[in-house]
């Protein structure tokens, strides 16, 4: 390959990974104005807590088998790159009958044992939440096929070069959950604390739920029809080359990738024995994981290959510079954005869903499980940086044992956590704090086995370097935010929006200012890449 054809294979790489990132955040913004509406709607009460248990057995489904780089479409994407665009449409059309028939089945079952589900997996439910809950699932279940039919659209639409649409289309869920929650408004007013209101809210947020699903789902379907890529013609040609290829794919990655989706049904499962837990753990979610993924894909996106050019052993010395550039970047990254958040929880929490039936106490509480939360991003990143090593060395069996053990373990801490222990709501995202820290270091001692030593030595001073700036960045921040508390009120939308911003930009001029003082190569790469996108 010569010197311009990398360099157009980089850029193009590059452009790709721009467009995803641009929708993706669309899609997020869409999503954070999704949950203020419920949260101003329904605050952390019935409905709202009856929606996240409804909504967590469909979602499963959506996140597992309908997310970008899913199991799903993964599987489709590998398959297609290696064959003929005239053999897309024929294999599309044979995958998605397959796998429609089998969703369309357990759809079918979520359906008809909506009750017992909610029973046995949701055992401490009150009798309101558990009914509203049961209602909604059934109104949701089809969410199970549709999560199917979205991941291997995913998959053929980023096949067929098309990364746009299939980015930004779960934006889709959030408008119409927005625009049935506005309709809502306009009917019944502020009539919130009335049993109509409950019942009709909870119809509203399931069936704005499901009809966004369907969008998605409708649009991919027609852009797939235009590029070429199939239609809804169904196929049942099973011997198709490159099916049992799908197949043979799609199965052990739909395995390893539901192993964090369980962790998450533990959670909830001890969840049910707190009064507006699941509510308030769904909208810490929203607000870890935004940046979470923001900062992942720039992270992860340009390291991926970069990993697997060097999986070689005569390569090994480069790639274990490269993992350490991974590795610090993520503390670079996520260590300041953690401390901060964790000091600043409170604020943050009130600046986004403070307002109509989401009042100070609803703050409190979604506050409190955001410092557990937001406490290990590192790790959850850090983790993430780690399995793609394993997956680039052509071993995928050792991060998927350690998500079984993770499941074992995060139950455990759970129990010990909430069911015995006195931690509530903030000990659900503990738990899986500790989870994502014990496979952080599982994975590192185990790579260390694996490549002969990792030059210890190397990561140790940068990373304590690293975490005494981020903790100097909380404690000014957390000063700052006392000052501006003291001198001047924060009831008004823009207070609270200025006391945040100069809090949190006092804390990271401080990180950025001490962290130039430890001559860090990586700090060097970080803020290059920042003025290389803000700088002209």
């Amino acid at each position: 390959m010569s010197q311009n054809q990398k360099q157009k294979t980089g850029r193009s790489l590059a452009g790709i990974a721009g467009i995803v990132a641009i929708a993706t955040l669309i899609s997020k913004l869409f999503g954070l104005i999704r949950q203020q509406a419920i949260a101003a709607a329904f605050g952390v009460g019935v409905v709202a807590d009856a929606y996240n248990y409804a909504y967590a057995i469909p979602g499963f489904f959506l996140i597992l088998l309908g997310g970008i780089n899913g199991p799903f479409h993964s599987a489709i994407v590998s398959v297609l790159a290696k064959k003929p665009k005239s053999e897309a449409a024929p294999l599309v059309e044979t995958v998605t009958t397959l796998v429609g028939g089998i969703l369309l089945v357990l759809t079918a079952v979520l359906i008809l044992l909506a009750g017992p589900f909610m029973d046995l997996i949701y055992p401490d439910l009150s009798p309101q939440v558990k009914s509203l809950a049961i209602q909604q699932l059934q109104i949701m279940a089809p969410m199970a096929l549709l999560a199917g039919l979205i991941g291997v659209g995913f998959g053929t639409l980023n096949a067929a070069d098309m990364y746009w649409l299939p980015s930004v289309s779960p934006l889709f869920s959030s408008i119409t959950v927005i625009i049935g929650l506005g309709i809502l408004a306009l009917q019944l007013g502020k009539q919130v604390t009335t049993p109509e209101y409950a019942i009709l809210g909870a119809q509203v947020l399931a069936w704005g739920t499901l009809s966004g699903a369907i969008l998605q789902w409708l649009v991919q379907v027609i852009a797939q029809w235009r590029a070429g890529m199939g239609t809804l013609r169904l196929r049942f040609d099973l011997s198709r080359p490159g099916v049992k290829e799908v197949m043979q794919v799609m199965g052990p990655a739909t395995l390893s990738s539901g192993m964090l989706q369980i962790n998450l049904q533990t959670a909830l499962f001890f969840a049910s024995a707190i009064p507006s837990a699941a509510a308030a753990l769904n909208y810490t979610v929203l607000l870890v994981q935004t940046p979470l993924g923001i900062i992942s894909n720039m992270i992860l996106v340009p390291f991926l290959p970069v990993f697997s050019k060097l999986a070689a052993p005569e390569n090994w010395s480069d790639l274990k510079i490269r993992i350490r550039q991974g590795m610090i970047l993520t503390a670079i990254s996520m260590l300041p954005l953690s401390a901060i958040m964790v000091t600043l929880a409170f604020p943050i929490v009130r600046l986004v869903y403070e307002r109509h039936a989401f009042n100070r106490e609803a703050s409190q509480l979604v506050a409190s499980v955001l410092i557990a939360s937001s406490s290990g991003m590192f790790f959850y990143l850090g983790r993430d940086v780690l399995v793609r090593v394993f997956y680039a060395l052509g071993d995928g069996e050792t991060p998927f044992r350690i998500s079984i053990i993770n499941i074992f373990l995060n139950a455990i801490l759970d129990y010990l956590f909430v069911g015995i222990g006195p931690f509530g709501a903030p000990g659900l995202a503990l738990a899986t704090v500790v989870v994502n820290f014990t496979s952080m270091v599982a994975l590192l001692w185990l790579l260390d086995r694996k490549l002969k030593g990792l030059n210890w030595q190397e990561w140790v001073i940068p990373i304590l370097g690293l975490v005494a700036s981020s903790v100097e960045a909380g404690g000014i921040s957390w000063v700052v935010t006392q000052i501006y508390q003291q001198f001047l009120p924060t009831k008004t939308l823009f207070s609270q929006l200025c006391q945040l911003g100069l809090a949190a930009g006092a804390g990271l001029a401080v990180f950025f200012v001490l962290t130039s003082w430890l001559n860090i190569p990586e700090f060097e790469m970080f803020t290059a890449k920042i003025r290389q996108k803000f700088v002209k």
